[in-house]
């Protein structure tokens, strides 16, 4: 295991096996998504050929830029950045599954872009389970504006709302985001009774400094960069 990059995902994957053991969960139930902001083509090579098959990327322009360079089969490209309206299209596009869908607005953009392709796409609604006005996502705050909204969405037929997402606050302690995590899996246990032909079936919640205990709350997502690329320059 010369490559550091190799050893670095094997002990994300340890980690994430002995967080799911401790709640009694195969970690077969976690897509590990490596998050490569910033990082060279080179570098998501070097993960792949570790068995890494989920990318994630921030920027949509960023790739735009790496992805005709990677001759890399079974890839599965997720968006897990702020999508603006103006870039959907290209989104729509570039990736498979897009994390980070905030605004009925956005859903309708790519839903209208979705029928035009003639596909469904896969996507996760972000919520600012925080409540911090730097982050971004759906508010929690008005309860029933916020189920309108969900329920705009999931009336779109060129969107398969496949589940929740969140970016919880950077924290010393991982311990104090655990109820971050919690709160959105209580709320996709609520929205899986309340719009039961959604499929609900993913949350994306944990990142480096925080993973293991996203796991404990139930993460089927999470997405990494620093653990597996080490930090950026």
């Amino acid at each position: 295991m010369n490559d550091p990059i190799e050893g670095n995902l094997a002990r994300v994957r340890e980690r994430i096996a002995l967080a799911a053991q401790r709640v009694g969960r195969s970690p077969s139930e976690i897509t590990l998504v490596a998050v490569t902001k910033t990082r060279p083509p080179e570098d998501l090579v070097a993960a792949y050929r570790a068995g890494l098959r989920d990318i994630g990327e921030n920027r949509v322009e960023e790739a735009a830029a790496k992805k005709p360079l990677l001759d890399l089969a079974g890839l599965t490209w997720h968006l897990v950045g702020h999508l603006q309206s103006r870039k959907a299209r290209q989104a729509i596009d570039l990736f498979d599954v897009i994390h980070s869908v905030d605004s009925v607005k956005l859903a309708r953009k790519l839903d209208a872009l979705a029928a035009e392709r003639g596909r469904a796409i896969p996507i996760l609604l972000e919520v600012n389970v925080s409540g911090e006005e730097t982050k971004y996502g759906l508010p929690l705050g008005d309860r029933g504006a916020f189920e309108v909204a969900v329920s705009e969405i999931a009336v779109l037929s060129h969107l398969r709302i496949d589940g929740l997402m969140t970016v919880a606050s950077v924290a010393r302690d991982p311990e104090e985001v655990r109820p971050v995590f919690a709160r959105l899996r209580v709320l996709r246990e609520e929205l899986q009774s309340r719009f039961p032909r959604a499929g609900w079936q993913h949350l994306s919640m944990g990142m480096t400094d925080d993973f293991s205990v996203a796991v404990e709350e139930g993460a089927t997502m999470l997405r990494i960069g620093r653990a597996i690329f080490g930090p950026r320059e």
